[in-house]
């Protein structure tokens, strides 16, 4: 059963692999127009009511076809064809004002011409339901609400074909605040949606093309459920895009943590603070004036600095453990407890030797987030990947349902799951074999945890956005790309994900 979100999910995930919204328009208007021929073969006038949106889009297709199938159509337009709000739906409309020997078009643009739509409604003998989508929250208003309760007020008359969903039904809630279309049966789109058991008559699912991949794959959709990726309000201030601790470094790794904060900064953080030891904390100052660099005595993070640790990280939304810890056994101490301590409030985000700290002391309960290679995967877990991508998702999914956390494997293709939920990333490169590269996904991640509840979700999207980071960065440098270079190519792979929402 799909939300709102879903189908906007789809959609544009189906558009990152080349179908475009233009087709699945015209294959939902087509699914339309062929289940009218099977079920009313026989009838002779067809009154397609549409809005001005892609719903009504799809009315438009449905009415082209048909027209091509031989049947008396009119379409009334309930609203101002200027007005007609995406270019693909304009694009069918315009198509339809070329059709004017077998299709008559008519607008209603205000409440005053509402007699129009009811001197057609009289002589249908079926009524196509194109005026609201599943993109309505509440009730039916203005124009759209007087169409829909002037085709129930004629419904003995004819049988009514609802698009996708009844005009007026609240798919969020699955349920109609106001005047709702009462339709005979739903041609709907892809599966089912929340409501349509109530209001939308005979339920027939059609399918419109949308590649099982667009549901399998992240892609550029996966988004829209962490809106604000997408956009900002313009009364934001410091604070409300996330604010990040990175915990790690030593003496022989100084490069890590700073590269981990620097790409949480990239992805939209408002802070990102690393904890390290003294001499790491003065070499990632002196990486960027962006990051802030808070000392620890020694050259290692130990068990004495946990408490200066769990103090500090009330300040932060995320904590990422690990980037450059080192294997010092008493650093995987001390890493091992910060996590079990603090995972049981907020999200960690364990990677590097924060991962090998896990595989000898235990993956601890609470909101955690695991980012291994195929190495340290085994590491953990005892199990090789398979190279199958497959087999590798079911592996994924039984050791995150098993430790009830969330599992991003990387690899050439990537497997995210928190036991329940699979789905695979495709973006990235060879040349992201160079070190330092799942650093920046550390940071990537630990920002996008900052900006939503859902880890899995989280995940998901970090693994896209780092991997399309690196495609951009590749088209450049070629596989002589270096971690920098992908940290400096993380805005381009946001502003690229959001212009599938423009």
């Amino acid at each position: 059963m799909l939300t709102p979100l879903d189908v906007r999910r789809l959609d544009i995930n189906a558009k990152w692999l080349g179908v475009d919204t233009s087709l699945l328009m015209e294959n939902a208007g087509k699914s339309v127009a062929d289940y009218v021929k099977s079920k009313y073969p026989n009838v002779r006038k067809i009154v397609v009511v549409c809005g001005l949106g892609n719903n009504g889009g799809d009315g438009f297709v449905a009415a082209r076809h048909l027209a091509s199938l031989g049947y008396d159509v009119a379409v009334v337009l309930v609203g101002d064809r200027r007005l007609i709000r995406t270019e693909i739906a304009k694009k069918n409309w315009e198509i339809l004002e070329q059709m004017n020997f077998s299709v008559k078009l008519a607008e209603v643009k205000s409440e005053s011409d509402l007699s129009v739509l009811e001197k057609e409604l009289e002589k249908a003998d079926v009524v196509v339901d194109a005026i609201l989508g599943v993109g309505i929250k509440g009730a039916a208003r203005g124009l759209a609400a007087k169409a829909i309760e002037k085709i129930n007020s004629l419904k003995k008359k004819y049988k009514i074909i609802a698009v996708d969903v009844p005009s007026g039904l609240d798919v969020y809630k699955g349920e109609a605040e106001g005047p709702v279309v009462y339709a005979d049966a739903t041609v709907t789109f892809h599966e089912t949606k929340k409501g349509l058991e109530k209001y939308g008559g005979e339920i027939v699912v059609a399918s419109i093309g949308i590649p099982p991949e667009a549901d399998k794959y992240v892609g550029p959709g996966d988004f829209v459920l962490i809106p604000k990726v997408l956009k900002r309000d313009p009364w934001s201030h410091k604070g409300h895009f996330g604010k990040v601790m990175i915990v790690g470094g030593s003496k022989f790794f100084s490069g890590a943590p700073a590269l981990a904060a620097l790409a949480a900064l990239r992805t939209g953080a408002d802070l990102a603070v690393v904890y390290a030891p003294l001499s790491t904390a003065q070499v990632v100052k002196s990486f960027s004036p962006n990051i802030i660099a808070v000392p620890l005595q020694g050259e290692f993070i130990l068990p004495e600095h946990v408490d200066y640790i769990l103090s500090e990280s009330e300040k932060f939304d995320t904590v990422a453990v690990g980037p450059g810890l080192s294997t010092n056994g008493e650093s995987l101490k001390a890493c091992y407890s910060i996590v079990s301590k603090l995972a049981k409030e907020k999200t960690v985000v364990v990677d590097a030797d924060g991962l090998k700290a896990l595989a000898k002391h235990g993956i601890p309960e609470g909101k955690i987030v695991l980012t291994p290679h195929a190495g340290e995967f085994y590491m953990l877990f005892g199990e090789k990947p398979s190279l199958s991508i497959v087999e590798r998702g079911k592996l994924v999914q039984k050791h995150a349902a098993e430790k009830n956390t969330v599992i991003l494997l990387k690899g050439h293709v990537d497997v995210i799951s928190d036991g329940n939920r699979v789905k695979y990333n495709t973006t990235g490169n060879p040349g992201m074999t160079v070190g330092g590269t799942g650093d920046v996904l550390t940071g990537i991640l630990a920002e996008l945890t900052t900006l939503t509840n859902d880890l899995f979700q989280a995940a998901c999207c970090a693994a896209f956005i780092s991997g399309l980071a690196g495609d951009l960065t590749y088209k450049e440098k070629g596989y002589e790309l270096v971690a920098t270079d992908v940290i400096e190519k993380i805005p381009e792979a946001l502003s690229t994900i959001r212009e599938f929402f423009s």
